[in-house]
């Protein structure tokens, strides 16, 4: 149901160690909510605190960092109060994750097929064929036309693409109600990005979850998302609407990405509130 709050993040303080021996929060007042079935897209430069509020929606906010205020809560439960057992269980079966530089995330001495299977069976209990029959679906799901070639390479051997589509198919393999996308396409060409985002909506749509993409392009997340946030130094300055976002930003930091965005607001600019260029 789109009122049944999923992830609920409110006033989030996410601090990390100075030389000073003084917290600097790199998160700072962060409240946003994801409701089922809903389609969020958190934009905003590097270092704005984007891929931290996404992670600390899973209990992994890196070490030295720490949550120093605020809460992430997911059904009404705060993550601070969830044993490892509960957090483990929250982390693919609830929550599926798509990490940047999939090439880099996925563990280089096993198949990409194992890796799938291997998760497959922790998240649903799968024996090894079952899970590996499902790895295979998995796989296919994710546009790989050649599945069974694919889960018997290596991460090495894989191009980017295929690597990214590895990644959607593990954050998939537990049948997660939230998929969060952190920068899905950074390291990819631009036709590469253009399917991998088609693909990722299309899942959402087909399997009825929940998205949260983080991006630091407004225009990745234009067509795949219902709202937008967009964050800056820690903060989120702006929240609305995704066609409100676009054609009527308030903040000047949002107007600065739209204008910088390649396409973006500038040309449309001239035209008032018209269409931004395509």
């Amino acid at each position: 149901m789109q009122n049944d709050p999923l992830i609920d993040i409110k006033d989030l303080r996410i601090g990390f160690p100075s030389p000073d021996n003084e917290w600097k929060n790199a998160v700072d007042g962060v409240t946003l909510t994801v409701r089922a079935g809903e389609k969020i897209g958190l934009v905003g430069e590097s270092g704005s605190g984007k891929s931290l509020t996404a992670l600390a929606c899973l209990g992994l906010v890196p070490e030295p960092g720490r949550v120093t205020g605020g809460s992430v809560s997911f059904e009404g439960t705060d993550l601070s109060t969830m044993s490892d057992t509960e957090l483990s269980r929250l982390r693919g079966r609830d929550i599926g994750l798509i990490m940047q530089e999939a090439t880099e995330a996925l563990n280089p001495v096993y198949t990409a097929g194992f890796q799938v299977a291997e998760t497959v069976s922790a998240h649903r209990g799968f024996g090894r064929k079952q899970s590996y029959r499902e790895a295979l679906s998995l796989l296919s799901d994710a546009a790989l036309p050649e599945p069974e070639n694919v889960a018997r390479a290596y991460p090495h051997e894989l191009s980017g693409g295929q690597a990214q589509r590895v990644m959607l198919a593990l954050a998939l393999a537990g049948r997660p109600r939230v998929l969060v996308a952190d920068e899905p396409t950074s390291a990819l060409d631009l036709l590469t990005q253009a399917q991998v985002i088609e693909l990722v909506g299309r899942l959402v749509v087909d399997r009825e979850m929940s998205l949260l993409l983080i991006s630091h392009d407004l225009l990745v997340v234009r067509g795949l998302v219902d709202r937008v946030a967009v964050m800056h130094d820690g903060h989120i300055v702006e929240e609305g609407p995704t066609n409100e976002v676009f054609f009527s930003p308030r903040h000047a930091y949002t107007k600065m990405l739209l204008e910088s965005a390649p396409g973006g607001r500038s040309r449309a600019s001239s035209r008032g509130k018209g269409r931004v260029n395509e």
